[in-house]
């Protein structure tokens, strides 16, 4: 009775203009059950028989260059072949399997031929660089400050020692043997003067 209402219903004008009210009155039409169960016989069947030698050779140098629906429906069809039992798959299909999962590409494949060379030669180009711009600095930089020379340092040296600093280990200690102050080179003019 349901399925003779949208046909008793008259096809007026109004009716034309509402097209949300004409799609309400179609019929709904579904797959019959001997339709939907053939297809899910389909499918199980295809996951019944080996996958064709030709799709899977030489995957390892066709895959990167696949499109990725084609990468994405061999997946699926080896997913569906290694439901069943592993015995049943072929060689081939093992193989395309394991390349597949394991393989060396995408996020696991190997670096560019070259690659460990340009990351030197930038790493030694960027060292250099930096040197060039330390050099640069050094030289509008100010000179070294007048206690940076050995004979001010030792000048220091002897008055701690009049001063008894750090009297158990450093320079005042008995039997000091050690450089205290002292870390600079000597100063090209001689010993500095008290004004200094």
């Amino acid at each position: 009775m349901l399925r003779s209402l949208p046909r008793a219903v008259p096809s007026s004008s109004s009716f034309r203009t509402l097209p949300a009210i004409r799609t309400a009155l179609r019929p709904k039409r579904s797959l019959p059950i001997y339709l939907t169960e053939s297809r899910h016989q389909q499918t199980r069947s295809a996951a019944d028989h080996a996958i064709s030698n030709p799709v899977l050779a030489q995957i390892e140098k066709r895959w990167e260059e696949m499109p990725p629906q084609e990468q994405a429906d061999l997946w699926m069809a080896l997913r569906d072949r290694m439901k069943n039992d592993w015995h049943d798959l072929t060689l081939q299909e093992r193989k395309a399997a394991y390349w597949i999962a394991f393989g060396p590409h995408g996020p696991r494949s190997l670096p560019p031929p070259g690659e460990n060379w340009w990351v030197f030669k930038m790493t030694m180009m960027g060292v250099g660089v930096s040197l060039v711009i330390f050099w640069i600095i050094r030289q509008f930089a100010r000179p070294a400050p007048k206690t940076m020379n050995a004979q001010w340092q030792e000048m220091s040296n002897e008055y701690l020692r009049s001063q008894k600093a750090e009297p158990i280990t450093g320079v005042s200690s008995e039997g000091y043997s050690g450089l205290g102050m002292v870390q600079s080179k000597p100063l090209k003019g001689g010993v500095p003067k008290d004004d200094d």
